[in-house]
């Protein structure tokens, strides 16, 4: 696992940034898999800037994001897919047809979590995965559990996971109880893995993640086991190391 420890987000976000952007101008028809929440925003920033800027197209891009809540409309504020419109998707010059999404209202979920799956093996596998972690060491939404689960899989969300991402709706009763997730395994067939932490209060699972026993009650210390991590964190997540 290559760590990199940096001053600040900001530096982060201009790093990961560049980093997949690196990825899409080695190879224009890269298969992104994309995270959403408050982590990657400064990335996502960072790589409408380089498109901006002419550096990057991403016209040929894939992606692949790794979650969505269940029972929460695709325009909602809170959705994953309007997230990610919002915040990247709007700004830069990925065609609609394109870009993926797990579907929280699915009426057959089963079917639709192994659609997904051959989705991505049909587009030639994931180039790069972007990821965060949850201060309980989830990674998408794979929560702490007994066993790792290997493809996509409806959960339901840890009372941590749901106080953490309250933060975003008006209230907690509001944040959906289950959502859809790729799974570990689906992860973990990524060619390059890139997660990044801030703040102090992902110390704990950082250290977890990278220094001990590699366990399904931390999901992210699997990725011990994966041949290409770049992890990206400020000072506070880094303090425990």
């Amino acid at each position: 696992m290559n760590v990199l420890i940096y001053d600040n987000e900001e530096q982060i976000g201009v790093a990961a940034g560049s980093l997949i952007a690196s990825q899409v101008i080695a190879k224009p028809q890269s298969v992104l898999g994309l995270a959403t929440g408050s982590t990657p925003l400064k990335t996502y920033a960072q790589m409408i800037k380089l498109y901006s800027d002419g550096a990057v197209d991403y016209s040929k891009v894939t992606t692949f994001n790794l979650d969505e809540y269940c029972k929460l409309d695709v325009n909602d504020v809170n959705s994953y897919h309007r997230f990610m419109h919002d915040n990247l998707f709007n700004s830069i010059n990925i065609p609609e047809e394109n870009i993926n999404f797990l579907d929280g209202n699915a009426e057959d979920m089963e079917q639709e979590c192994i659609s997904y799956e051959e989705k991505i093996k049909n587009a030639g596998g994931i180039d790069i995965q972007l990821l965060g972690i949850g201060s309980n060491g989830h990674i998408a939404f794979n929560e702490p559990a007994d066993c790792f689960e290997r493809i996509s899989h409806v959960v339901a969300l840890k009372e941590s996971t749901i106080k953490d991402n309250s933060r975003f709706f008006k209230s907690i009763d509001e944040v959906p109880t289950h959502a859809v997730t790729m799974g570990i395994g689906s992860i973990m067939q990524a060619k390059r893995i890139l997660i990044i932490a801030t703040g102090e209060n992902k110390a704990k699972a950082v250290k977890q993640m990278i220094n001990e026993n590699v366990t399904p009650q931390c999901p992210a210390s699997v990725l011990q086991f994966h041949a290409d991590v770049t992890l990206m964190i400020d000072k506070g997540a880094a303090s425990l190391l």
